[in-house]
């Protein structure tokens, strides 16, 4: 694609977008087609019957489908904290605040709760939206090198040594949106208590399908007070929004301080209700993640021989590495009827431009294997 340069305005974003397009990075919206191989719904519970007619019941209760306000204003409904109590019962913590959407809660949490003075150790691949808030927040920075426990242990060690005085806090995901694999949370857990740290954990790739009952890769630290997770509402839940849980000084915090909450529009009360629908599914259709389960085991031997890697959870990455290729891969797989996007940088590392496999309940084993028999074409 060329896109003509002028002397405008807009000049430097027109120049942006000729280079991103010279590099096979320039991004399109691009419609739902193909069978899905790319969606986070995973417990297929976004188009479910039970979350449609929860739904339809609260719409004839009278519950508005607008909040008409942020929630310190008009905007609170009592479907809100419905959810809020439930999803702190559930997922064992003392508090529970909705926000809108993931990439708010998490940019929030970052850029409210640690303080001028305090360090935050983040995983090398941690998700943008923890980046955005870190550069919003005053406390200091650094990297870690992925799910690797003993980096964050050295970091903060090397920050108290340079005269580093305030609260760590070690930013993960549990479960990686682009690789699959699952953070050392245990370990990473001791290393918050070592360090008298706060641990926060991104549970958006987790919640509903791993842990104790569909809880999350955290539900062993739940309760904890130098623990808050973020609980993702439209992935596996199948709804929209995220709930952060933990301490009720957490809540507290983010509705006092937390701009991206205070002055944000309430999420639609219709959504909390269908939320607290999702997590009662979670609750009571355990199959669902036993189906998902067998689902990523069939497929990590149907596809593992085609250059998936096994990552032992519902993503799998194909790794490509140079961008065009990626795409050229992708758009041959689309062709042939799967919703497979390619991923390239900055989403992910430079040389690491991938296929992303995600798996659903809305596919079926025998999707998988004409995946892989497509796949094994196209790669030939």
């Amino acid at each position: 694609m060329t896109i003509e340069l002028l002397s405008h305005p807009l000049a430097a974003q027109r120049a942006d977008l000729a280079s991103l397009a010279e590099r096979a990075r320039l991004r399109r919206l691009a419609p739902r087609t193909g069978v899905d191989f790319a969606s986070n719904d995973y417990l297929g519970l976004a188009d479910s019957p039970r979350l449609r007619h929860a739904v339809a019941t609260a719409l004839s209760e009278g519950v508005p489908v607008g909040s008409g306000g942020s929630r310190l204003l008009r905007g609170n409904h009592p479907e809100h904290e419905a959810l809020e109590a439930e999803a702190a019962t559930f997922f064992g913590t003392e508090a529970a605040l909705y926000f809108p959407t993931g990439f708010a809660a998490n940019a929030a949490l970052l850029a409210t709760l640690p303080q001028r003075g305090d360090l935050v150790v983040h995983d090398a691949l941690v998700h943008a939206s923890a980046h955005d808030g870190m550069r919003l927040g005053r406390a200091d920075r650094v990297a870690a090198g992925h799910n690797d426990a003993q980096g964050f242990d050295e970091a903060i060690r090397d920050w108290r040594r340079a005269g580093g005085t305030g609260t760590a806090w070690i930013a993960v995901e549990s479960l990686y949106s682009m690789e699959g694999d699952r953070a050392p949370l245990a370990d990473l857990a001791a290393v918050a208590d070592r360090h008298d740290a706060m641990l926060l954990v991104d549970e958006a790739h987790a919640t509903g399908i791993w842990g104790a009952g569909g809880r999350g890769l955290s539900a062993g630290l739940e309760g904890r007070p130098n623990v808050v997770t973020l609980h993702t509402c439209g992935k596996a839940l199948g709804c929209e929004g995220a709930l952060v849980c933990g301490p009720a000084v957490v809540r507290d915090c983010l509705v006092n301080r937390g701009r991206g909450f205070i002055f944000s529009t309430a999420p639609s009360p219709l959504m909390a209700r269908a939320v607290r629908e999702a997590l009662r599914i979670v609750a009571d259709e355990p199959e669902r993640r036993d189906r998902l389960a067998a689902l990523i085991a069939g497929a990590e031997v149907a596809l593992a021989p085609h250059g998936v890697t096994a990552s032992g959870s519902q993503i799998l990455p194909l790794i490509v590495g140079e961008d065009a290729a990626t795409m050229r891969l992708a758009a041959a797989v689309q062709a042939a009827g799967f919703d497979v996007r390619g991923i390239r940088p900055p989403t992910v590392p430079a040389g690491t431009a991938r296929l992303r496999l995600s798996l659903t309940l809305n596919v079926e084993a025998d999707d998988v294997r004409a995946l892989a028999d497509v796949l094994k074409e196209a790669r030939a």
